[in-house]
Formats: structure tokens, C-alpha cells, sequence
């Protein structure tokens, strides 16, 4: 088991339970990462710029302001990781999530995606700076096993207790 503790920044689409599951399943192969990741509270994030503040009758500038005080938390977590996770979903486009693998990307951090395959071709270059393009939470939390253990044989065959 690894010493070192890794922290684990969990970016993009925030409206499925896919961070508590890849959480649950490296908490139970006991592997020694810290996750962190945006505000996931979608209200929260809209408004919390003008709701520390002040209100703004523009919506652009409503929207500034929030944007402004979430890249305070997503600048500093990214900057502070050893590896990030971008995950694409199905249902909106999450430009945000492009931004910190762009971000990430610059920094010269990991970055592993996780998309279906339908959306491939619209995230060739988000995944062409990728080190790993995953599709499954399953999938990250292997990878992670077997970056953080140099295990394979328990990262391949499922010997972590993964589900």
C-alpha cells in the first residue's frame, strides 16, 4: 500500500452520483486518495456571487460574479492535484468541464475523461490531452489502483472489490 496520499480533483457533470460511486469503490479497495471537486450544488454555484456580493440586475454580470468566486475553488484544487477526472454526461454540455481539462492540461496535470463513446468525436481534443479515456467509474477507480499501487493484477481482474 502506498504511502502517499493523492489528491483526486473530480471536475464536469454534476447532475448523475458518479463521484460517490468511483468515492465508495477507492474507499473500499482502501486506496489513500483525497478527492475534491467543485461546487456541485447547482444553485449554489449560480448564485453565489451575487449572494456575497450583491445582486445584478444583468444577467452576464450575475454570471461573472459567480463564475469569478467557483474559479477561486477550481483554480486552487486543480493546482493542488495529482490527478484529474473529467467527466462528460449525456444529458447538457458541460463547457465548464472542458475549461478545467484545458486548464489542467496547461498545468501539466493527469487528466483521465470519462464519457460514453457517443461523444467521442465532439471531445477528440479534451481527450487527446488525456492520459486515459475512461468510460466507466469502474474503469477510473482501476486506473487509479493501478497508478497508486503499481498493481495489475488486482486492478485488471477486479480483486479490489469494484463493482
Amino acid at each position: 500500500m502506498s504511502d502517499t496520499k493523492w489528491n483526486v480533483y473530480l471536475s464536469g457533470e454534476i447532475h448523475t452520483d458518479w463521484r460517490e460511486r468511483l468515492v465508495e469503490a477507492v474507499e473500499r479497495a482502501g486506496l489513500p486518495v483525497a478527492f475534491s471537486g467543485p461546487v456541485a450544488d447547482h444553485a449554489s454555484s449560480d448564485d453565489c456571487g451575487v449572494a456575497i456580493l450583491g445582486e445584478e440586475e444583468d444577467r452576464f454580470w450575475k454570471d461573472h460574479k459567480g463564475a469569478k468566486l467557483n474559479a477561486i475553488r477550481t483554480r486552487s484544487l486543480i493546482q493542488k492535484a495529482d490527478v484529474v477526472v473529467v467527466r462528460f454526461g449525456e444529458k447538457y454540455k458541460q463547457w465548464n468541464a472542458a475549461f478545467d481539462a484545458g486548464y489542467a492540461s496547461a498545468l501539466g496535470k493527469p487528466i483521465i475523461t470519462l464519457h460514453s463513446p457517443d461523444i467521442g468525436h465532439a471531445l477528440k481534443e479534451v481527450d487527446g490531452a488525456a492520459l486515459a479515456v475512461a468510460e466507466t467509474t469502474d474503469q477510473v477507480a482501476r486506473i487509479l489502483h493501478y497508478v497508486i499501487e503499481g498493481d495489475l493484477d488486482s486492478a485488471a481482474k477486479g480483486k479490489i472489490g469494484f463493482v
